[in-house]
Order: C-alpha cells, then structure tokens, then sequence
C-alpha cells in the first residue's frame, strides 16, 4: 500500500507492541525498522533505522501505564522522523493518556491535556488520530487536524451476536455519560436507564440511584474508561439490586489500575469487554469475566483512509 504523496511508514513505540503489529498486518505492510530503548538512567534514545525521507509515517503509541515514559517515546519518535524529513507525521494513539483533565478541577490546577496536546504538536506531529476521546472538544486543544475514532460499531455488532435486544437494556454508569449511552442504545434499539453517583473523593464512588425500571433486563454499561472498576462494581450491585438479570458492561479503554481486575472479577459483573486500546497486563487476561475487543482493523482501515486523502468519517455512517 502507497500513500496518496509519498509511501507510508508504521513505527510503534513501546506501548502496544501487539496492537501495532496487527494494525501492520491489517495494512499488510511491515513496521519500520526502529530501536526505541533506555539508557542506564532510563533516558529514552530512538534511532529509525530505515529511509523515511518524503514518507507518511503514522506513529503508534497509547500514553498508558507508564504514561510519562510513552508520552515521551511518543515525542523523541516523532523528532526522530521530522529530522529524517517525513513528510508527514500522523500520532495515532489508540488511547490519550490525561485526557481526564480536560479542565480545571479547582483553583490553581492545570489542564494537562491541553499541556500535552500542545507538547505533541510542538514536537513535530502533522496529525493526530485517537479513540474516543475522554471528551469531544479535547479535540479543539490540537491545533493541527485531530480525528477521534468511534469503538460503537464494534461494540453494536458484537452486542447484536451475543444478545437478545428485545430483553436488554443499556445503562450510563453517571450522568456525563449520558450522550454516549443513548448513542449505543439508538443504534441497537434498546430503552435507556441512568445510574445516579455521588463520587466522594477521586478513585472512589458511592451509587445512590438507579433512573428508569431495570427489572428483568439484561443490562449493559457503557462508558469510555475504566480505571479503580469501583463506578462499575456499584453500578452492577445497585442494578442486580433493582431485579436487572445480569449486568455487562462495554468499556473502550481499560486502564484497569492497581487490584482493578481482581475487584472486577469478584464482582456481580458477568463480563467486562474492553478494548486493545492499552495492552493488557498478566491480571486483565487471566480475571474470568474480562473480554478484549479487538480495534486493530478499524486503526488500520483509518490508516489506509488518511494515507489516501480519502474520509475518515464515513467509517462510521
């Protein structure tokens, strides 16, 4: 595959090795040939070991755990190939690390996502392609083209083989969540219920009310991440206690921090599905009820779509 001005190059930092190489082999192109390792002091030193010289490069790095270290592979790559003159330089970070503070939470606080945004574009990035964004207008921090992929279509046709819809019921975990929730529940024709959260403090939740008549239902939650799992765990105890019949829930990105997937797995959750946004650690894939998406074609195919000037968002109409 060639891009519409210049061949496309795929080099991936240290973040998701596994999600990188499929996204490779849906393009049916190699990655490019690149060291990205630490010195003894753990400074980071990238070396492209291949011509990129008028190519469109596409760097794929999440910013997870350990967020610091990726946002900064992610900056060195992109000097790397802006000194080795690429052409262009898309940042596809299938998750955006701080996007979470997208405002100010109190005097004298920062908004770092807007601070990393502008570290990414200072250091050379043309381009910036993502997956649902923490929130929408994060993408207005970027002063350079900004496209935030949808996990939706996934999740629905993955919803629509496991499910009966006329018994199932979509839940936002919170009120903001609202918008995303009825979005799904358009799609798969289901009816809309609302858990009511009073958070007491950060990495902590308290369930007060469920909005709308859960009982008998198959309940599915959905948000875009999942971190403590605490929203989740007493979203399904106050759902099950309102008669639901079980209780999913369908996640973008699974941070899943700390004892997160042992919480999970001792919960009235029957399954967690989660997407390869961030690459699962050794208790992600051993907890028995969490399920991982896959989203390797949909980057790839978002890919192949910017490299040929052609619409990104008509993958989802």
């Amino acid at each position: 595959m060639s891009a519409k001005n210049g061949s496309i190059k795929l080099v991936a930092g240290n973040s998701n090795p596994a999600l990188a190489q499929a996204i490779a082999q849906g393009l049916d192109l190699p990655l490019t040939k690149a060291v990205v390792r630490r010195f003894a002091d753990m400074e980071i030193f990238v070396e492209i070991q291949e011509n990129v010289r008028g190519s469109d490069a596409f760097v794929i790095q999440s910013t997870s755990f350990p967020a610091n270290d990726h946002l900064m592979e992610l900056l060195i790559i992109t000097d790397a190939l802006r000194r080795s003159s690429a052409r262009r330089i898309t940042a596809v970070l299938p998750y955006f690390g701080y996007a979470r503070q997208d405002r100010k939470s109190g005097s004298r606080t920062p908004i770092s996502a807007k601070l990393v945004a502008n570290l990414i574009t200072q250091a050379g990035v043309d381009r910036v392609m993502t997956l649902d964004l923490h929130a929408g207008q994060i993408q207005g921090f970027f002063d350079i083209p900004t496209d935030n992929l949808y996990a939706a279509p996934l999740m629905v046709r993955d919803i629509k083989d496991k499910f009966d819809l006329s018994k199932t019921m979509v839940i936002s975990p919170d009120v903001g969540g609202v918008a995303r929730a009825r979005g799904l529940a358009k799609r798969i024709n289901t009816p809309l219920a609302i858990v009511d959260k009073r958070r007491e403090r950060a990495g902590e939740s308290e369930v007060m009310n469920v909005i709308g008549d859960v009982a008998g239902y198959t309940c599915i939650l959905i948000d875009d991440i999942v971190d403590s799992g605490g929203t989740l765990v007493n979203a399904a105890d106050a759902l099950i206690a309102k008669g639901a019949k079980d209780v999913y829930a369908y996640i973008t990105h699974g941070v899943l921090s700390g004892g997160a997937a042992a919480r999970i797995a001792g919960s009235k959750l029957r399954e967690l599905v989660i997407t390869d946004s961030i690459l699962p650690t050794e208790a992600v894939t051993k907890a028995p009820n969490i399920r991982t998406l896959p989203i390797a074609s949909l980057i790839s195919d978002a890919i192949a779509r910017t490299a040929a000037e052609e619409s990104v968002s008509s993958l989802f109409d």
